[in-house]
């Protein structure tokens, strides 16, 4: 049991991790490159944490 909570536990930290270096990378983006994308910052989080946490 305890090592299923650690398990977790980690699981959690290195997604949340890993949404975090994405929203970070996502806003150094500016207006100009969401349009070379045809994406917007709002779809683009939105995917990101579809991506990560599903759903």
């Amino acid at each position: 049991m305890f090592s299923s909570l650690v398990h977790r536990t980690r699981d959690r930290i290195q997604k949340r991790r890993r949404y975090n270096r994405l929203v970070a990378e996502i806003d150094l983006l500016n207006d100009r490159d969401f349009a070379d994308l045809n994406s917007s910052r709002g779809e683009m989080l939105y995917q990101v944490r579809r991506e990560i946490y599903g759903g």
